[in-house]
């Protein structure tokens, strides 16, 4: 859904590199004002909230995990909403503002650059990246250029006089050249982002919280959580299971069973699915593999969607349209193992009770 969306709203910001290659060295953009308004739009306020209301809400080791500590969101998009708002005030301002705002105003801009490039890194999806990410960085790009042009514009034309010695400074960084200009930036953004780490404790968020938004994550660019996977079985989540929860008087439970340390609810038609697994595992290793490789993924679509697959309307059509392999998963117990029932019987079982079905079959 994700990707369909980018592609309808994200390939006309394709366009955004002739603008910005138009203004940087020939000095014109080759579209008008409107058709620029329209892609300022769908960059800066489209695709993040696209982005925003698909993306994830929980750390999860066994599907797309969010790209953002969910505990830290807040952060991150308090961080995108100014970076726009700065944005869209400085491209539409009527008069330059005060040296002190305008500092904030680059400040916010240069910051909405590197977050960008964080963002990309941290996603590593490079589809998002050129249709979300290279675009914003393009025109924060341009407001840096056309708002230093204005300054040094004005400083031409008349003689301003600062009111105090914090606007006399705020005047002279605005005015320096960009190599000396744009460092100074970046030293004078701490104190500015500082404080809106300040306001932001008011919401619950921590100090450090813009680190903990990239760092607290599962497999992305900046993730330092990955190690708490490692112990974690995903796929907890099958069609023969999911059909097993439709309801009774269709799917038919038998029992309840374990798996994984829990309990779930056992039909006929998982339990013969489980044991052919088994067979399989213990006459074609290989294609055991195989197999199972490939249906970690349907596990892993079912887990992620399981709001929808855990409805029980749904989960009846599941078991309908898993019984003709059912009919072969029984075909190919009954004519490779000799007593397949017993094997059915022991499937979703503690140790102790397959070892009394084990031990009941070697008697008979």
């Amino acid at each position: 859904m994700l990707i369909i969306a980018l592609l309808f709203f994200g390939l006309p910001l394709l366009l955004i590199p002739f603008h910005f290659y138009g203004l940087i060295f020939k000095g014109d953009s080759p579209f008008n004002a409107i058709f620029v308004a329209g892609l300022e739009f769908l960059t800066l306020f489209i695709m993040p909230v696209l982005y925003i209301t698909t993306e994830g809400t929980e750390n999860n080791c066994c599907g797309d995990s969010t790209a953002f500590s969910p505990q830290h969101t807040a952060t991150i998009y308090t961080l995108i909403a100014l970076c726009i708002v700065a944005y869209f005030y400085s491209s539409h301002k009527i008069k330059l503002a005060p040296p002190v705002i305008e500092v904030v105003i680059n400040i916010l801009l240069l910051t909405g650059i590197v977050l960008n490039i964080f963002i990309a890194r941290q996603t590593n999806e490079p589809l998002l990246a050129v249709l979300g990410n290279v675009p914003v960085i393009m025109l924060f790009v341009l407001e840096l250029v056309r708002n230093h042009g204005l300054y040094l514009l004005r400083a031409r034309e008349q003689n301003w006089i600062p009111r105090n010695k914090i606007e006399a400074l705020a005047w002279k960084i605005l005015t320096l050249p960009p190599l000396q200009k744009y460092p100074l930036l970046v030293v004078v953004s701490i104190p500015v982002l500082l404080i809106i780490m300040l306001c932001l404790l008011l919401f619950g968020q921590k100090p450090d919280s813009f680190i903990r938004a990239f760092t607290e994550t599962y497999r992305h660019g900046f993730s330092q959580w990955d190690y708490q996977c490692d112990n974690v079985q995903c796929g907890g989540h099958y069609l023969c299971s999911v059909a097993a929860n439709g309801h009774k008087k269709m799917v038919r439970p038998q029992r309840l069973g374990i798996r994984n340390g829990h309990f779930i609810i056992c039909n006929r038609q998982l339990l013969v699915s489980n044991a052919f697994e088994e067979l399989v595992q213990e006459r074609m290793p290989g294609l055991h593999r195989f197999i199972r490789k490939k249906y970690n993924k349907v596990g892993n679509m079912v887990h992620k969607h399981y709001h929808f697959f855990n409805i029980k309307l749904v989960s009846d059509i599941v078991y309908v349209l898993m019984k003709p392999l059912e009919w072969f998963f029984i075909l190919v117990l009954y004519t490779f193992d000799n007593k397949p029932e017993n094997r059915i019987a022991a499937q979703y079982l503690d140790a102790a009770d397959r070892k009394n079905i084990a031990a009941e079959s070697a008697k008979i």
